[in-house]
C-alpha cells in the first residue's frame, strides 16, 4: 500500500456521518416600508429612486432630465413618445452603438439590494443589451411588485416561463482601479428606477 492509499483510507475512515440537507433553506426579512428601503439602498450603490403615479408623471420626468439627449429607446409601449429611437428597426445589438437612453421595465425589485429583475417579458432576445450598452437607464418597476429579500425574489421567478433575466443594481462601477469608485466603467453610466404606485 502506498502512503496515498494510507491517506485516502484514512480519510474514509474518519468522515463524518451524513446529515440530511435542510428542506428549505431561507429567511423571512421584514422592512416596515419596501419602497423607502428600495431607495435607501439604491442611492447607497450610486442609483436614484423616483416614486411616480402613472406613466404620464414618468414621461414628464424624462422629457425634463434628458431634454438635450438624443438617441432614447423604450420597450415600454406607454412611453413611446419619449423615445426618437425605433426598436421595430433594431435587428441585431451591434444597431443600439449609440443609444444613450433605456427605458424598460423590470419584474420585481429587491428592498434589500435594490436589486431589479429584468426578463425577456421586457427586453426581448435581441434587445439584451440594452441594459449594458446605453450610457442612461431608466427602469419602471410596480410598488406591488417589490419584495423583502432575494429568498423571496427567487421564489417568484420562473425561469423556465421566461427564459433569459438578470438582476440590474444601481449603475455600472468599479473600484478595482486604484481604489478609487469608478461609475459607467463598463455599462450605464446612471441608473433611475421608476416606482409606479398604480
Amino acid at each position: 500500500m502506498t502512503s496515498r492509499d494510507t491517506i485516502l483510507a484514512a480519510i474514509r475512515a474518519n468522515q463524518p456521518d451524513r446529515l440530511p440537507l435542510p428542506e428549505q433553506f431561507t429567511f423571512e426579512t421584514t422592512y416596515p416600508d419596501l419602497a423607502a428601503q428600495f431607495a435607501e439602498v439604491l442611492a447607497f450603490v450610486g442609483g436614484q429612486a423616483v416614486n411616480v403615479p402613472d406613466y404620464a408623471a414618468i414621461a414628464t420626468y424624462l422629457r425634463q432630465t434628458y431634454a438635450d439627449v438624443l438617441s432614447i429607446g423604450t420597450t415600454i409601449p406607454e412611453l413611446a413618445d419619449v423615445a426618437d429611437l425605433d426598436l421595430t428597426l433594431i435587428t441585431v445589438p451591434h444597431d443600439l452603438v449609440g443609444l444613450n437612453l433605456a427605458i424598460i421595465g423590470g419584474q420585481l425589485g429587491v428592498a434589500e439590494n435594490a436589486a431589479i429583475w429584468v426578463d425577456e417579458q421586457h427586453i426581448p432576445s435581441h434587445f439584451r443589451a440594452m441594459p449594458m450598452i446605453t450610457q442612461y437607464l431608466a427602469i419602471i418597476i410596480r410598488e406591488v411588485d417589490l419584495v423583502s429579500n432575494m429568498h423571496e425574489a427567487y421564489r417568484r421567478i420562473d425561469v423556465a416561463a421566461t427564459g433569459f433575466g438578470t438582476f440590474i443594481s444601481g449603475p455600472s462601477k468599479t473600484a478595482d482601479i486604484e481604489q478609487s469608485l469608478v461609475i459607467g466603467a463598463h455599462g450605464a453610466r446612471g441608473l433611475t428606477v421608476f416606482i409606479l404606485k398604480e
